[in-house]
């Protein structure tokens, strides 16, 4: 959904990109609930599903501010 916001591969600003970084957002913390206090296998499953869920809101967060940044385009 992000990538279809953005209109990639010709990147461009848009705010439509809040609602993929919301919801990833949202996502990322309803996988933390399901966090044990005891490590386990499952614990570690979960972790390995947070990175993956940090991994996809900072790609989603980096085409949300690269259209406003100016100085790393060229012109």
């Amino acid at each position: 959904m992000a990538l279809a916001c953005v209109g990639f591969p010709n990147v461009h600003a848009t705010a439509w990109m809040l609602i993929p970084a919301a919801g990833a957002l949202l996502g990322t913390f309803e996988t933390t609930r399901c966090l044990r206090r005891r490590w386990s296998f499952y614990h570690g499953g979960v972790l390995l599903l947070l990175y993956a869920d940090i991994l996809v809101l900072a790609v989603i967060l980096f085409l949300l501010l690269y259209p406003w940044a100016q100085w790393l385009q060229r012109t």
